[in-house]
Formats: C-alpha cells, sequence, structure tokens
C-alpha cells in the first residue's frame, strides 16, 4: 500500500469550490493522498447556476501535465471536464508514457447539472475507454455514451472496453443503488438509509474517492463501498447544495 499516492486531476475550475479541480484535491486530501492540478477550463458557475466555459490553451495543458509527470512519481490520475474526445486521447498518451502502471479515472462530463451541454463527439470513444481503467457515469449519461435507453444494458456492452461504475443517483426504479461491470461481471451496492440532499460535484467527488481508495490499496469492490460511503456522508452533510468533506 502506498502511504500518501500522488494523483493529478485533470479538470475544470469551478470558482464556488463544489466541482472540478478544486473538488477532487479536496477528496484527495480527505484520503490522505497528494492531489496536483491540471486545469482544462476556466468556468463561470456557482453550485446552482452554469453559465459558461472557457477552455484553456492546450498546448498549455500539456506543458503542465509533461512537468508535472517528469518532476514528481504519479500513481494516478483523474480526469473530469475535457474539451473533446480527441485531445484526451494526447492526454492519455503524455501520462501513460510517464507511468504505464498509472491508474486513471474518467468522470465522463457530457454536460453541467445546471442545463449546460458540452456537445462532446462520441466517435473516438471507444479508443478512449480502451486506455483508462475506470469510468464513472451517471444513469443519463451512460444512455449517452452507449445510444441504449437502458441504462444497464449500455453499461454491461461499453465494459467490454473498461470497467463501469454506473452511479444511481438518477436511478427511478431504484434511487442511489449503484452498479460495477468488469471482468468479473455485474456486482450492485445499496445505499445506506438516510436523508440525503442534493450536492453540486458529487461526481466530481465520488470519483476522486474512488481513484484514492483504490490507489491506497483497497481491493475493488471495498474501495468501491469506501467511496460510496464517503459520497453518502457528503450527501448529507449540508442542506444546501455545497456538500462538507470529512477525513
Amino acid at each position: 500500500m502506498i502511504k500518501r499516492p500522488n494523483i493529478i486531476t485533470i479538470a475544470g475550475f469551478d470558482p464556488s469550490g463544489g466541482a472540478g479541480v478544486l473538488a477532487d484535491v479536496k477528496t484527495f486530501e480527505a484520503h490522505r493522498c497528494t492531489g496536483f492540478a491540471v486545469q482544462t477550463a476556466n468556468t463561470i458557475q456557482t453550485e446552482d447556476e452554469f453559465l459558461s466555459v472557457n477552455w484553456i490553451d492546450q498546448s498549455l495543458i500539456k506543458g503542465q501535465l509533461r512537468t508535472l509527470c517528469e518532476r514528481y512519481s504519479i500513481q494516478g490520475v483523474k480526469i473530469g471536464l475535457i474539451p473533446s474526445l480527441s485531445f484526451m486521447l494526447e492526454i492519455l498518451a503524455i501520462v501513460r508514457d510517464s507511468n504505464e502502471n498509472l491508474t486513471i479515472v474518467w468522470d465522463p462530463i457530457l454536460s453541467a447539472s445546471a442545463g449546460f451541454d458540452f456537445k462532446h463527439d462520441l466517435g473516438k470513444l471507444k479508443e478512449v475507454l480502451s486506455k483508462v481503467d475506470y469510468i464513472t457515469p451517471n444513469w443519463n449519461e451512460i444512455k449517452q455514451l452507449s445510444g441504449n435507453n437502458d441504462s444497464l444494458q449500455g453499461a454491461q456492452a461499453l465494459s467490454e472496453f473498461t470497467s463501469i461504475y454506473l452511479k444511481g443517483g438518477h436511478n427511478k426504479e431504484s434511487q442511489g443503488k449503484d452498479y460495477l461491470f468488469n471482468e468479473n461481471g455485474m456486482r450492485s451496492f445499496n445505499p445506506k438509509a438516510g436523508n440525503y440532499y442534493e450536492k453540486h460535484g458529487s461526481g466530481c467527488v465520488f470519483s476522486s474517492a474512488l481513484i484514492s481508495n483504490l490507489l491506497r490499496g483497497y481491493p475493488t469492490q471495498k474501495a468501491v463501498l469506501k467511496s460510496k460511503r464517503y459520497i453518502e456522508e457528503f450527501l448529507k452533510s449540508d442542506r444546501s447544495k455545497l456538500g462538507k468533506h470529512k477525513r
């Protein structure tokens, strides 16, 4: 077990701190991991309103990534908001070149919870999936990614290329029930009973918790369960849309 893994988040900057690189680094720290961050975009948003996205120059992103990977021993990369899947392939080439054994988790942000659509071209999706270790879509995102209106079937189909953790916050039949699809088949994870409140950035927090627990050395199912319990504490930490992180 690595005592304090080094993780880079590659994601957008949310000035409210609820999502993006700020939320990721808070989550890494809560899990006793060291967080590094490379911004892909500046945004104008709060916890309940998304106004605009302003993409960072791609050469700057790649330069920052190369510098971090050359200077530090990086064990994991968490990817959030990205301008395109084509650019994501360039990012993946840089980080994999520094360490072939990296753990990479992608939280596929296709739209903001406030309604902003990032209009990603999914033509290179299968190539991207084959180069990451986990993706953490929600019930609606997996439909867009797979082109299947049945979320479970869509996740099953895409698990041919990578491990899928399907978050159940939008699961109308059983809210909060999640599913893991990997080489061992499908496993479900039920939520604990409690009073939960909608939170801005919950997807960012979960994926960051997951990569942290994986790199802390927990077996997959234990890492998933610990991450689910962490996000549940986050969801009930406050009645507002901005959650609190607890160590």
